[in-house]
């Protein structure tokens, strides 16, 4: 029979596998304890309960990772999320920087059947309002272009924004005053100790780093003859 897990539980085997993401090495519980704003003793708790069900592999002082079984779990939580997401923002009016805080209070109580009407009715997308890619129906991400963060271009390369690495709400909110939202073209100006300068439309902008590294984009194919 199959263990109902608890909303914290999910929450947690998300997490571990959105920030293995960012990493090849084990997620610690400390990066887990700064990113769910709870104790570390907490999180170590947690992870001996997962590690218990056989969801991950952790091993104290050297961090957790999935296992496949935790994995498909978190993929599905995803899902959920990511859908929701652009439901919100799609067919309910919601902006970018709202869907977030919504989608987090719907992930876990959504049925299997709601899932498929809502993946049906959005023409069952590959990606949210963020970019952030999701899951299909056999929990499988999409592939796609290969995407950059504007902190790693040189100057002169130019593209669309494809995928933005934040949910916080400020921040969101900032980006699109700026008009740095999914699609925009920007050009790189420069690489700078503080920040990347770029060229929005006629505006131009020093984007310090650590907000920089968070908007992505798909190069446009224009180097031809460098």
């Amino acid at each position: 029979m199959k263990t109902k897990l608890s909303e914290s539980q999910e929450d947690y085997l998300k997490h571990i596998f959105l920030l293995s993401e960012k990493s090849d090495e084990n997620v610690s519980a400390n990066a887990l304890a700064e990113r769910l704003k709870v104790k570390p003793a907490s999180v170590t708790n947690m992870l001996k309960k997962l590690s218990e069900l056989s969801l991950i592999e952790y091993v104290p002082y050297k961090g957790a990772s999935l296992t496949s079984s935790g994995e498909l779990i978190a993929l599905e939580v995803l899902r959920h999320h990511r859908l929701l997401e652009l439901y919100l923002s799609e067919m309910m009016g919601y902006s970018w920087d709202e869907v977030h805080e919504e989608a987090e209070k719907l992930e876990h109580v959504i049925s299997e059947r709601f899932e498929a009407k809502m993946a049906e009715q959005l023409g069952h997308p590959t990606h949210d309002p963020h970019g952030d890619p999701i899951p299909d129906q056999n929990l499988k991400l999409p592939s796609g272009p290969a995407i950059y963060p504007i902190t790693s271009l040189k100057a002169g390369v130019t593209g669309a924004i494809t995928r933005v690495l934040t949910q916080d709400k400020d921040t969101l909110n900032m980006l699109t005053r700026l008009s740095l939202v999914m699609n925009a073209e920007l050009e790189i100006i420069a690489q700078e100790r503080n920040g990347v300068r770029i060229r929005v439309g006629d505006e131009r902008f020093l984007i310090p780093l650590e907000l920089a590294s968070n908007i992505c984009i798909s190069k446009n194919e224009f180097e031809k003859t460098k």
